[in-house]
C-alpha cells in the first residue's frame, strides 16, 4: 500500500499569497488580533530569516525595512483548505482532512490511472501549485511517515518500503511530538537525555524507554522508525467552490475590481477544472461600507452615541444557459452585469461562488450546421443587453392568452435539437420556399408587419367609421381611408387591472403616391386609436 501527504507550510501565508502572488518574492507576517494589539501569527521563509517569529508584536516588527504587513483572513485559509481537498480528491478517492494545512490520501490502485509513484507526487504538487499552494508532498508506505516527511522534508519525497528510519532519522524529534498530549513536558525529558533527532529516538532500547516514558514514548518511536499502522479516516466534503477577498481598503471604482475578480475566477476555474466540472451559475456577494450611522452604547451613557459603520450586502447572479469554464468569459460577463447594476458605495468583502455542474459534451450532431460557440453567444447577448436593456433581449415565449401580441421575453438558450419540428412540418416549409405549395387559388398572401410600440393616430369618424387618418410619427400616412372592414371587437383579462378592451379595422389609405394598407386599433378602455402595422 502507498500512502501520500500534502502538507503546505506556513498555511496562514500561503492562504493570504494566492491572492497576492506578488509578495512571495518579498518578507511576510500575518497579524492576528485588534489594534494596537496585534501579534505575528504566521511568517514566511524570508522574513523568518529576518529574525521575524510569531509572538513578536507589531511595534516589534515595524522597524524592520522591506517586511510586508498582512491581517490574518479566516475566509481565505477556509477556501485554501477546500482548494487543498479539490488538488487530493482529484487523484484519489479516499482523503483523509488531517490538519487544515495536511491532506492525506490513499493512493492504492492509482498507479494503474497516473503512473509511477513518484510522477503521481510531481503530479500532486503541480496540481497543488496551479490552485496557488506552494506544497511538500510525501509518499510512503503509511500514513504517519508520509505525513512526518512531508512536514519535514521539502519539495518531493519518495520513501520506499523498509526505508523508512533512515530517511527520517535526520529530523527533528519536535516532529513527533505537534500532535502528542502533553507534548511539552515529554520534549523536555527527551532533550535532557540529548536526543535530537528521529534517529536518536529509534536507537532507544524498547523496554527502558516503556519504562521511563509510558506509552507515549513507545508510540513516538514507532513514529520514528516509520513502524505504526493505522486506518485513514476518509471524509467526503460537500461539493462548494466559493473564494473570498477582504479588503484592506475600500474600492470604489470598477478596474481594481475587475482585477480582484479575475484572480477569483482563475482560481475556482482551476478547482473545478482539478474536479473534471464546470458551471451554470455564479453567485457574487460584495460587502459594501455605507455612510457611518450614530448609535448609542448599551453598557454606557445613552445620551453619548458613537460612529458605527453599517454594512450593506450587494448580490449578482449570473446565470448561463450551458455549463461552461472559461475564467475571461465570465470576467466579462460580470463587468457588463456590474456596469449595468452599480453596487453603489465602496466595497469591503468579495465573495464569489460556483455552482458545479458536469461540462457539456464536446461534439454537436453531425448533419446538423454549425452553431456559434457559447462563449462568444453569450458575451454577445450581453453586450446588446447592456446597450438596449436586458428586458429586449433573448426569445419570444408565448403567453397563453387571447391578447394581441401576448408575449414576454425569456433568456435565450441554445437549442441544438430540431425533434420538436415534424417531418411534414418541414416538407411544408421547404415547399413554400421553392415555391411549391399553393391552394388552388392565385390570391395575394400578405404579411402584417407589427409596428413597436404602436402609433399614435387621430382618426375622423363618420357615422361611427373612420374615414381619414393622420399619423404625427409617419408622416406619410395621411389621407382619406378608402376602404374600411370591421370592427372586430375582442377583451379580456377583465378580472384583472390589466384587462383590456379593443376594436380592431383593416384599412387603406389613399397617401401622396400611393395605397397603404394598415391594422388600426382603438383601445375601448381609454379611447386611443393606435396604428399597429402595416400590410406588405
Amino acid at each position: 500500500m502507498a500512502f501520500a501527504c500534502i502538507f503546505v507550510p506556513d498555511f496562514p501565508v500561503e492562504a493570504l499569497l494566492r491572492t497576492e502572488p506578488g509578495l512571495r518574492s518579498q518578507s511576510l507576517a500575518v497579524l492576528e488580533g485588534k489594534p494596537p494589539l496585534q501579534k505575528v501569527f504566521a511568517v514566511n521563509e524570508n522574513a523568518r530569516c529576518a529574525g521575524v517569529t510569531p509572538g513578536m508584536t507589531k511595534l516589534q516588527i515595524e522597524a524592520c525595512s522591506g517586511l510586508a504587513f498582512r491581517t490574518r483572513s479566516v475566509l481565505q485559509e477556509a477556501a485554501a483548505h477546500a482548494a487543498l481537498l479539490d488538488c487530493a480528491q482529484s487523484f484519489s478517492p479516499r482523503v483523509e482532512d488531517a490538519a487544515p494545512d495536511t491532506i492525506v490520501l490513499d493512493l492504492l490502485g492509482m498507479e494503474l490511472l497516473f503512473g509511477a509513484l513518484p510522477e503521481i507526487a510531481r503530479n500532486i504538487a503541480h496540481r497543488a501549485l496551479d490552485l496557488g499552494l506552494t506544497a511538500n508532498v510525501a509518499v510512503a508506505a503509511n500514513p504517519d511517515t508520509a505525513v512526518i516527511a512531508a512536514c519535514g522534508l521539502r519539495g518531493v519525497t519518495v520513501i520506499p518500503e523498509g526505508k523508512e528510519s533512515e530517511r527520517l532519522g535526520n529530523l527533528p524529534v519536535e516532529l513527533l511530538a505537534a500532535g502528542v498530549h502533553e507534548s511539552e513536558q515529554l520534549l523536555e525529558t527527551l532533550h535532557r537525555w540529548g536526543i535530537r533527532n528521529l534517529r536518536d529516538l529509534a536507537a532507544l532500547p524498547d523496554v527502558a524507554l516503556s519504562e521511563r516514558t509510558g506509552q507515549r514514548g513507545v508510540y513516538l518511536q514507532k513514529l520514528a522508525r516509520g513502524e505504526t499502522v493505522r486506518t485513514l479516516v476518509p471524509v467526503d466534503p460537500p461539493l462548494v467552490f466559493e473564494e473570498a477577498i477582504e479588503l484592506e481598503y475600500p474600492l470604489t471604482l470598477l478596474e481594481p475590481l475587475a482585477f480582484l475578480l479575475s484572480q477569483l475566477l482563475d482560481r475556482l476555474c482551476s478547482r473545478l477544472a482539478a474536479r473534471a466540472l464546470a458551471t451554470q451559475e455564479l453567485r457574487l456577494e460584495l460587502e459594501l461600507a455605507s455612510e457611518y450611522q450614530e448609535e448609542s452604547v448599551g453598557t454606557g451613557d445613552p445620551a453619548r452615541p458613537v460612529r458605527a459603520q453599517a454594512r450593506q450586502r450587494f448580490h449578482r447572479t449570473l446565470r448561463l444557459p450551458l455549463p461552461l469554464l472559461d475564467s475571461k468569459t465570465f470576467l466579462k460577463l460580470l463587468q457588463l452585469d456590474l456596469k449595468a447594476h452599480p453596487p453603489g458605495a465602496p466595497i469591503v468583502k468579495i465573495h464569489l461562488a460556483a455552482e458545479p455542474v458536469r461540462p457539456r459534451p464536446g461534439q454537436s450532431g453531425l448533419f446538423l450546421p454549425p452553431s456559434p460557440e457559447p462563449e462568444k453567444l453569450e458575451l454577445t447577448l450581453a453586450r446588446i443587453a447592456a446597450i438596449v436593456g436586458e428586458e429586449k433581449v433573448g426569445s419570444l415565449e408565448i403567453l397563453d392568452t387571447h391578447r394581441p401580441q401576448g408575449f414576454r421575453m425569456q433568456r435565450f438558450t441554445a437549442n441544438h435539437s430540431f425533434s420538436s419540428v415534424s417531418e411534414p412540418a418541414l416538407s411544408a416549409a421547404e415547399g413554400y420556399l421553392r415555391g411549391e405549395l399553393t391552394d388552388g387559388s392565385d390570391d395575394l398572401v400578405t404579411a402584417l408587419r407589427i409596428f413597436r410600440p404602436p402609433a399614435a393616430v387621430t382618426v375622423t369618424l363618420c357615422e361611427g367609421r373612420p374615414t381619414f387618418i393622420s399619423c404625427p410619427r409617419q408622416k406619410e400616412t395621411r389621407g382619406e381611408i378608402l376602404w374600411a372592414a370591421g370592427p372586430w371587437r375582442s377583451s379580456g383579462d377583465w378580472w384583472e387591472q390589466e384587462g383590456w378592451a379593443r376594436d380592431e379595422w383593416d384599412i387603406a389609405v389613399q397617401e401622396e403616391t400611393s395605397i397603404g394598407l394598415y391594422r388600426l386599433v382603438r383601445d375601448l378602455l381609454d379611447g386611443r386609436w393606435l396604428l399597429e402595422g402595416t400590410y406588405d
